[in-house]
């Protein structure tokens, strides 16, 4: 009877210790099981988060060679219509083949300044001034020569036109009394005056060898 009851016993303490085994290996299963599912979750966590990041570069990426494109599109834009601006400008400012009316200020800025000692010519290129009146008849014959020869050396030759009763101070300058009277202005030298009407030619003639 006692050596039944020390089997009984003794087979019940296996038993609980392999229940006990059991339960262990199973807790202890199911832990690394949830450490592998954590850690997994985590993985992937990871690697959504490193695409996450590396797609928001690609979009900033994106965004700023949109905005380099846009800022080269609009600076291509703004250099196209600069130079529109400024070719309308350009051809806006541009005078027209002919004589030019200057001011006595006009003058001294475009032919010499007469509060210099010295006679200085200031343009680039030889010039003709025409000191004229309106109600002067010679004045008015020669104009129509003076237009053509201003055209027909156009880039060559200025012919400026004052006229003395506008600007009386830059006429006394040059004390001139008779009009309508011309300055021949070559680019070395002094000028040369006439007085008086002439032809076309011998406008051209007196041009020719005293401003070239």
């Amino acid at each position: 009877m006692r050596q039944t009851v020390k089997l009984l016993t003794t087979s019940n303490y296996y038993i609980m210790k392999r229940i006990f085994v059991i339960i262990t290996c199973a807790a202890f299963m199911m832990a690394c099981g949830g450490n592998k599912a954590q850690n997994s979750e985590c993985g992937e966590c990871k690697t959504e988060c490193s695409e996450k990041k590396e797609c928001d570069k690609k979009c900033e990426k994106q965004e700023c060679d949109k905005k380099c494109e846009k800022q080269e599109c609009a600076e291509k834009k703004c250099d196209k219509q600069e130079c529109g601006n400024k070719c309308k400008e350009q051809e806006c400012t541009k005078p027209e083949a002919g004589c030019i009316t200057i001011s006595g200020e006009d003058f001294t800025k475009l032919v010499a300044d007469l509060s210099q000692p010295e006679w200085k010519y200031l343009g680039d290129k030889p010039a003709v001034v025409d000191f004229y009146a309106d109600w002067c008849g010679p004045c008015r014959a020669i104009a129509p020569f003076l237009e053509e020869i201003a055209k027909e050396y156009d880039g060559q030759l200025y012919i400026y036109k004052i006229n003395v009763d506008n600007d009386p101070e830059i006429a006394n300058a040059f004390n001139i009394s008779a009009i309508p009277t011309l300055l021949f202005i070559p680019m070395e030298g002094r000028y040369k005056v006439q007085t008086g009407g002439m032809p076309k030619e011998d406008l051209v003639k007196v041009i020719t060898e005293n401003c070239f």
